[in-house]
Protein backbone atom coordinates (compact mmCIF):
# COMPACT_ATOMS: atom_id res chain seq x y z
CA UNK A 1 0.00 0.00 0.00
CA UNK A 2 1.24 3.52 -1.24
CA UNK A 3 1.29 5.76 2.47
CA UNK A 4 0.74 8.50 -0.12
CA UNK A 5 -2.45 7.54 -2.13
CA UNK A 6 -1.01 9.60 -4.95
CA UNK A 7 -0.12 6.68 -7.32
CA UNK A 8 -0.29 2.74 -7.14
CA UNK A 9 2.62 1.55 -8.63
CA UNK A 10 4.68 3.71 -6.06
CA UNK A 11 4.97 1.15 -3.44
CA UNK A 12 8.25 1.73 -2.45
CA UNK A 13 10.98 3.73 -0.50
CA UNK A 14 14.45 4.22 -1.47
CA UNK A 15 17.39 4.56 1.58
CA UNK A 16 20.62 5.75 0.65
CA UNK A 17 23.15 4.97 2.94
CA UNK A 18 25.81 7.57 3.24
CA UNK A 19 28.89 7.68 4.97
CA UNK A 20 31.50 10.36 5.15
CA UNK A 21 34.64 7.72 5.67
CA UNK A 22 35.67 5.98 2.83
CA UNK A 23 38.85 3.97 2.66
CA UNK A 24 39.54 5.04 -1.11
CA UNK A 25 38.29 8.51 -0.98
CA UNK A 26 37.00 10.18 1.74
CA UNK A 27 33.94 12.65 1.71
CA UNK A 28 33.12 10.68 -1.56
CA UNK A 29 29.20 12.00 -0.56
CA UNK A 30 30.36 15.22 -1.00
CA UNK A 31 32.15 15.65 -3.72
CA UNK A 32 30.80 18.12 -6.54
CA UNK A 33 29.68 16.96 -9.48
CA UNK A 34 28.11 20.00 -12.04
CA UNK A 35 27.76 21.96 -8.97
CA UNK A 36 25.73 19.05 -7.12
CA UNK A 37 26.93 16.98 -4.30
CA UNK A 38 27.62 13.08 -5.71
CA UNK A 39 24.94 11.83 -3.09
CA UNK A 40 22.23 14.68 -4.58
CA UNK A 41 22.71 13.39 -8.00
CA UNK A 42 21.78 10.01 -6.55
CA UNK A 43 19.22 10.88 -4.85
CA UNK A 44 17.64 12.74 -8.19
CA UNK A 45 17.78 9.31 -9.73
CA UNK A 46 15.87 7.26 -7.18
CA UNK A 47 13.24 9.86 -7.03
CA UNK A 48 12.63 9.86 -10.96
CA UNK A 49 12.19 5.87 -10.45
CA UNK A 50 8.02 5.34 -10.41
CA UNK A 51 8.00 2.78 -8.14
CA UNK A 52 9.14 4.83 -5.66
CA UNK A 53 6.96 7.05 -3.22
CA UNK A 54 10.07 8.43 -1.12
CA UNK A 55 13.50 8.78 -0.86
CA UNK A 56 15.35 9.12 2.05
CA UNK A 57 19.62 9.52 2.73
CA UNK A 58 20.42 7.58 5.59
CA UNK A 59 23.71 9.41 7.09
CA UNK A 60 26.03 8.96 9.96
CA UNK A 61 27.53 12.49 9.36
CA UNK A 62 25.74 15.98 9.41
CA UNK A 63 27.87 17.88 6.53
CA UNK A 64 26.11 15.22 4.34
CA UNK A 65 22.26 15.34 6.25
CA UNK A 66 22.55 19.14 5.56
CA UNK A 67 23.77 18.87 1.73
CA UNK A 68 20.75 16.28 1.20
CA UNK A 69 18.27 18.84 3.04
CA UNK A 70 19.34 22.10 1.10
CA UNK A 71 18.66 20.08 -2.17
CA UNK A 72 15.49 19.51 -0.81
CA UNK A 73 15.79 16.04 -0.44
CA UNK A 74 15.27 14.22 2.83
CA UNK A 75 18.34 12.92 5.31
CA UNK A 76 18.06 11.34 8.07
CA UNK A 77 20.84 10.46 11.09
CA UNK A 78 21.36 6.87 11.78
CA UNK A 79 24.23 5.68 14.42
CA UNK A 80 27.86 5.43 13.30
CA UNK A 81 28.65 2.04 14.54
CA UNK A 82 27.09 0.44 11.80
CA UNK A 83 28.89 -2.17 10.01
CA UNK A 84 27.40 -2.51 6.23
CA UNK A 85 25.23 -0.14 4.59
CA UNK A 86 22.47 -2.84 5.00
CA UNK A 87 22.30 -1.97 8.84
CA UNK A 88 22.39 1.37 8.16
CA UNK A 89 19.21 1.17 6.17
CA UNK A 90 17.55 -1.40 8.24
CA UNK A 91 17.64 1.36 10.75
CA UNK A 92 15.83 3.67 9.00
CA UNK A 93 13.13 0.89 7.66
CA UNK A 94 12.12 0.15 11.03
CA UNK A 95 10.52 3.81 11.54
CA UNK A 96 8.79 3.68 8.11
CA UNK A 97 5.74 1.82 7.13
CA UNK A 98 5.68 0.33 3.61
CA UNK A 99 5.91 -3.34 2.60
CA UNK A 100 9.16 -2.74 -0.21
CA UNK A 101 12.58 -1.13 0.83
CA UNK A 102 15.10 -0.33 -1.89
CA UNK A 103 18.44 0.17 -1.07
CA UNK A 104 20.19 2.31 -3.53
CA UNK A 105 24.14 2.46 -3.13
CA UNK A 106 25.21 6.65 -2.12
CA UNK A 107 27.93 5.86 -4.64
CA UNK A 108 25.85 5.13 -7.70
CA UNK A 109 25.22 8.84 -9.31
CA UNK A 110 24.37 7.23 -12.65
CA UNK A 111 22.19 4.66 -11.22
CA UNK A 112 18.95 4.00 -14.02
CA UNK A 113 15.49 4.55 -12.50
CA UNK A 114 14.24 2.05 -14.94
CA UNK A 115 16.40 -0.59 -13.14
CA UNK A 116 15.00 0.35 -9.99
CA UNK A 117 11.75 -0.43 -11.28
CA UNK A 118 12.81 -3.35 -12.82
CA UNK A 119 13.94 -4.62 -9.59
CA UNK A 120 11.22 -3.83 -7.64
CA UNK A 121 8.60 -5.36 -9.98
CA UNK A 122 10.60 -8.50 -10.05
CA UNK A 123 10.45 -8.95 -6.67
CA UNK A 124 6.51 -7.67 -5.80
CA UNK A 125 6.16 -10.74 -8.58
CA UNK A 126 7.81 -13.82 -7.22
CA UNK A 127 6.23 -14.50 -4.10
CA UNK A 128 8.68 -17.09 -3.17
CA UNK A 129 11.51 -13.84 -3.37
CA UNK A 130 12.48 -12.12 -0.53
CA UNK A 131 15.18 -9.57 -2.14
CA UNK A 132 16.15 -8.67 -5.59
CA UNK A 133 18.77 -7.64 -6.99
CA UNK A 134 21.06 -6.44 -10.26
CA UNK A 135 23.52 -7.82 -12.55
CA UNK A 136 25.29 -6.22 -15.70
CA UNK A 137 27.01 -8.66 -18.38
CA UNK A 138 30.80 -8.45 -18.67
CA UNK A 139 32.71 -7.84 -21.61
CA UNK A 140 36.51 -6.95 -20.32
CA UNK A 141 38.61 -9.67 -19.13
CA UNK A 142 39.96 -7.13 -16.10
CA UNK A 143 36.89 -7.60 -14.43
CA UNK A 144 36.32 -11.00 -14.55
CA UNK A 145 39.99 -10.77 -12.56
CA UNK A 146 39.12 -8.35 -10.71
CA UNK A 147 38.69 -8.81 -6.71
CA UNK A 148 36.87 -5.93 -6.45
CA UNK A 149 34.23 -6.82 -9.23
CA UNK A 150 31.63 -9.17 -7.87
CA UNK A 151 30.41 -12.00 -10.06
CA UNK A 152 26.74 -13.87 -9.58
CA UNK A 153 26.00 -17.11 -11.04
CA UNK A 154 22.45 -17.55 -11.40
CA UNK A 155 19.90 -20.70 -11.78
CA UNK A 156 17.17 -20.85 -14.91
CA UNK A 157 14.75 -19.46 -12.57
CA UNK A 158 16.71 -16.13 -12.22
CA UNK A 159 17.46 -16.86 -8.66
CA UNK A 160 21.29 -16.08 -7.54
CA UNK A 161 23.38 -19.58 -6.78
CA UNK A 162 26.01 -17.99 -5.83
CA UNK A 163 28.14 -14.94 -5.17
CA UNK A 164 32.16 -14.09 -5.46
CA UNK A 165 35.16 -11.80 -5.92
CA UNK A 166 36.56 -15.18 -7.78
CA UNK A 167 35.83 -15.73 -11.12
CA UNK A 168 32.59 -17.90 -11.46
CA UNK A 169 31.68 -19.78 -13.09
CA UNK A 170 34.88 -21.17 -13.13
CA UNK A 171 35.85 -22.46 -16.39
CA UNK A 172 37.94 -25.34 -15.62
CA UNK A 173 38.65 -27.31 -19.02
CA UNK A 174 39.72 -23.68 -20.85
CA UNK A 175 42.07 -22.93 -17.74
CA UNK A 176 43.35 -26.71 -17.78
CA UNK A 177 43.94 -26.40 -21.35
CA UNK A 178 45.41 -22.73 -21.85
CA UNK A 179 47.36 -22.93 -18.20
CA UNK A 180 45.63 -19.79 -16.75
CA UNK A 181 42.09 -17.95 -16.20
CA UNK A 182 43.50 -14.84 -17.94
CA UNK A 183 45.27 -17.29 -21.09
CA UNK A 184 41.76 -18.74 -21.17
CA UNK A 185 39.45 -16.02 -21.71
CA UNK A 186 41.76 -14.10 -24.38
CA UNK A 187 41.94 -17.50 -26.78
CA UNK A 188 38.08 -18.12 -26.42
CA UNK A 189 36.42 -14.38 -25.54
CA UNK A 190 33.16 -16.71 -26.11
CA UNK A 191 33.40 -17.67 -22.67
CA UNK A 192 33.20 -14.12 -21.56
CA UNK A 193 29.41 -14.32 -21.75
CA UNK A 194 28.91 -16.53 -19.15
CA UNK A 195 29.95 -13.84 -16.68
CA UNK A 196 27.65 -11.63 -14.40
CA UNK A 197 28.88 -8.64 -12.98
CA UNK A 198 26.35 -7.59 -9.56
CA UNK A 199 25.69 -4.53 -8.93
CA UNK A 200 24.54 -3.33 -6.05
CA UNK A 201 21.04 -2.67 -6.00
CA UNK A 202 19.12 -4.02 -3.37
CA UNK A 203 15.26 -4.54 -2.96
CA UNK A 204 13.85 -6.07 -0.24
CA UNK A 205 10.45 -7.38 1.57
CA UNK A 206 10.83 -4.41 4.62
CA UNK A 207 9.85 -7.60 7.67
CA UNK A 208 12.32 -9.57 5.29
CA UNK A 209 15.08 -6.87 5.61
CA UNK A 210 14.36 -6.43 9.54
CA UNK A 211 15.27 -10.13 10.35
CA UNK A 212 18.04 -10.13 7.59
CA UNK A 213 19.73 -7.66 9.48
CA UNK A 214 19.52 -8.82 13.06
CA UNK A 215 21.35 -12.82 11.41
CA UNK A 216 24.78 -13.18 12.04
CA UNK A 217 27.52 -12.89 9.57
CA UNK A 218 27.98 -16.42 7.91
CA UNK A 219 31.48 -18.35 7.77
CA UNK A 220 31.21 -17.11 3.67
CA UNK A 221 30.44 -13.84 4.23
CA UNK A 222 33.19 -12.92 5.87
CA UNK A 223 35.53 -14.78 3.82
CA UNK A 224 34.50 -13.09 1.01
CA UNK A 225 33.31 -9.77 2.13
CA UNK A 226 29.39 -10.15 0.33
CA UNK A 227 26.61 -9.92 3.10
CA UNK A 228 24.73 -11.10 0.58
CA UNK A 229 25.85 -14.54 1.07
CA UNK A 230 24.43 -14.60 4.61
CA UNK A 231 20.88 -14.58 2.93
CA UNK A 232 21.82 -17.34 0.35
CA UNK A 233 23.58 -19.50 3.23
CA UNK A 234 20.01 -19.66 5.13
CA UNK A 235 18.02 -20.61 1.41
CA UNK A 236 16.93 -17.26 0.99
CA UNK A 237 15.34 -16.93 -2.36
CA UNK A 238 17.19 -13.59 -4.07
CA UNK A 239 15.83 -12.47 -7.54
CA UNK A 240 18.21 -11.65 -10.50
CA UNK A 241 17.44 -9.36 -12.82
CA UNK A 242 19.70 -7.44 -15.81
CA UNK A 243 20.32 -3.80 -15.28
CA UNK A 244 18.32 -2.06 -17.47
CA UNK A 245 21.77 0.08 -18.37
CA UNK A 246 25.21 -0.15 -16.86
CA UNK A 247 26.20 1.94 -14.68
CA UNK A 248 29.55 3.41 -12.52
CA UNK A 249 29.85 2.77 -9.12
CA UNK A 250 32.61 5.56 -7.52
CA UNK A 251 35.02 3.95 -5.71
CA UNK A 252 38.21 5.91 -6.66
CA UNK A 253 39.18 8.89 -8.03
CA UNK A 254 39.19 7.58 -11.73
CA UNK A 255 36.03 6.24 -11.43
CA UNK A 256 34.91 9.77 -10.14
CA UNK A 257 36.27 11.53 -13.00
CA UNK A 258 34.90 9.09 -15.41
CA UNK A 259 31.11 9.62 -13.88
CA UNK A 260 31.97 13.75 -13.03
CA UNK A 261 32.35 13.93 -17.07
CA UNK A 262 29.48 11.58 -18.60
CA UNK A 263 26.76 13.52 -16.54
CA UNK A 264 28.39 17.28 -17.34
CA UNK A 265 28.33 15.87 -20.82
CA UNK A 266 24.54 14.89 -20.41
CA UNK A 267 23.90 18.27 -18.93
CA UNK A 268 25.67 19.57 -22.24
CA UNK A 269 23.39 17.78 -24.66
CA UNK A 270 20.20 18.13 -22.76
CA UNK A 271 20.56 21.87 -22.66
Amino acid sequence: MNPTGSNPRQIAVAIIPARYKSTRLPGKPLLSIAGKPLIVWVAKRASVAHSVWRVIVATDDERIRDAVNSAGFEARMTRDDHKSGTDRVAEVARTIETGIIVNVQGDEPLIDPATIDCAVSALTADKKAQMATTCEPISDINDVLNAAVVKVTIDNDDYAKSFSRNPIPFPNQAVQQYGSIEAALRNEPALLFSFRKHTGLYVYRRDFLLEFARWPQSESEQAESLEQLRALDRGVKIKVIEAASPSIGVDTAEDFERVRAIVENEMKVTA
